[in-house]
C-alpha cells in the first residue's frame, strides 16, 4: 500500500488503539531550532572513573568484579523497593494509590567501555541476547512479579546517565500502562480472529516489503506502519512466541544477528553513534499463557534530519495525538540504503 509521500494522513496503531498523524511536507520547513552535537564514539576501552567498568567502585561503594563478558547486578539506585509498602486509605475514587514493589537490575554488555552493540562481535551480541533471556527467567521466579521490562537508553540525547554500554531490567508486581494496553488489544484480536495480531501484521509487511529494514530466518526488523519516531523500528519473531525465555537456541542466534544489523544501520544513517531507547515487550509473567501475545522489541530513536537535529514530541503531540514528519516507507528506505551500499547486513525480506 503505497501512500503519496507529500500527503498528510493519519495511520492507525492497533497495538495501542491510537492514531498517528503523518505530515511529510513538514520536513521542508527551515530549521532554526536546537542543534545538538553529534554523538561520536571517542571513548577509551577502559575509564577509571566509570562506575560500570570492571574492577571499579560504584557510587554505592560496591566494587565491580573483573568481568570478561556480560555482567548483571542489582541497581544501586532502584526505582522501587523489594518490600511492599503499606497502602494508605483512598481519600477519593479519583485520588488513588497502590503499592509498587519489584527489582531493578543493570546489565553491562561488555567489559569494554567503548563497545556498543553495533561494534561488538557476533559472539558478544549473542551473550547479551542470552543474558536478556536468563535475566528475564530469573526475575519471573519471584511470585510477586507480573511483568518484566528490559530497556536500553543509548546516548545522552536519550537520557543515558553512563556511557558504558548497558541496559536495565525492571520487574514489577503489576502490568504497566503500555504493556496493559497491548495485552488488551492483542487479546481482543485473538478472540475475534483466532490469530495473533502481530502475526497477521507481519504477514502483511512481508508481502508488501516497503517497510522491512532487515530480516533473517528467525526475525524481521521493520519500520511500523504506525511509527511515531522518525526512524522507529520494531523487531518481530517469525514464530508465534510470547517471551524471551521461550526462544530456541537458533532464535537467540538469529536475534543476535538482527540486533547487530539494526544498530549498525542506525550508526551508518548519520555517521554517528545513533541514540535510541529500546524496549522488549514479552507477555506478562503471571504464570499463564497470554492469548495472542507475540514477543517484540521497539527502538525509538530521536534523530530526524541529521546527527545534530532531533525530533521533539511536544505541542500537538502532547496535546492532541502523535505526529511524524516522514512516512514509514521513506524511513525504511533510508535505513536500508546507506548500509547496503557498503555491502553490509542481511537481505531485505528474505533470510540471509
Amino acid at each position: 500500500m503505497s501512500l503519496r509521500i507529500d500527503s498528510s494522513h493519519r495511520r492507525y496503531n492497533p497495538l495501542l488503539d491510537e492514531w498517528v498523524l503523518t505530515s511529510p511536507q513538514r520536513l521542508e520547513r527551515p530549521w532554526q531550532g536546537r542543534i545538538d552535537e553529534g554523538a561520536k564514539n571517542d571513548r577509551a576501552t577502559y575509564d577509571p572513573e566509570c562506575y560500570l567498568c570492571p574492577g571499579n567502585t560504584r557510587a554505592s561503594g560496591k566494587v565491580n568484579p573483573g568481568y570478561t563478558s556480560t555482567y548483571a547486578f542489582d541497581n544501586d539506585f532502584p526505582a522501587f523497593t523489594s518490600s511492599r509498602p503499606i497502602d494508605g486509605p483512598q481519600s477519593s475514587r479519583l485520588l488513588r494509590t497502590e503499592g509498587v514493589v519489584g527489582t531493578c537490575r543493570v546489565l553491562c554488555f561488555s567489559p569494554r567501555h567503548d563497545l556498543a552493540l553495533s561494534r561488538m562481535t557476533a559472539s558478544g551480541v549473542r551473550a547479551v541476547v542470552d543474558a536478556w533471556s536468563e535475566e528475564t527467567e530469573r526475575a519471573t521466579r519471584h511470585a510477586a512479579v507480573r511483568y518484566v521490562q528490559i530497556f536500553e537508553n543509548r546516548g545522552e540525547l536519550m537520557g543515558c546517565s553512563n556511557p558504558h554500554p548497558h541496559c536495565q531490567l525492571w520487574a514489577v508486581n503489576h502490568v504497566p500502562t503500555i504493556p496493559a494496553r497491548k495485552q488488551t488489544t492483542q487479546r481482543l484480536y485473538y478472540k475475534t480472529h483466532d490469530r495473533d495480531l502481530l502475526g497477521d501484521y507481519l504477514d502483511v509487511e512481508l508481502t508488501e516489503g516497503e517497510r522491512i529494514v532487515s530480516a533473517n530466518e528467525g526475525w524481521v526488523a521493520l519500520v511500523p506502519f504506525w511509527a511515531v519516531w522518525p526512524f522507529e523500528i520494531m523487531v518481530v519473531p517469525r514464530r508465534y512466541v510470547a517471551g524471551l525465555i521461550d526462544l530456541s537456541a537458533d532464535e537467540r542466534a538469529s536475534l543476535a544477528t538482527i540486533v547487530a544489523d539494526v544498530t549498525k544501520r542506525y550508526d551508518a544513517l548519520f555517521d554517528c553513534e545513533f541514540p535510541y531507547s529500546m524496549g522488549w515487550h514479552g507477555q506478562p509473567s503471571d504464570g499463564t499463557f497470554q492469548d495472542g501475545w507475540r514477543l517484540h522489541a521497539a527502538y525509538y530513536p530521536p534523530l530526524l534530519r541529521s546527527a545534530t537535529v532531533r525530533k521533539f514530541l511536544v505541542g500537538y503531540e502532547m496535546t492532541a495525538e502523535p505526529q511524524r514528519d516522514l512516512t514509514a516507507e521513506e524511513a525504511a528506505a533510508r535505513l536500508r540504503t546507506p548500509f547496503e551500499l557498503n555491502g553490509g547486513g542481511p537481505s531485505r525480506g528474505q533470510p540471509s
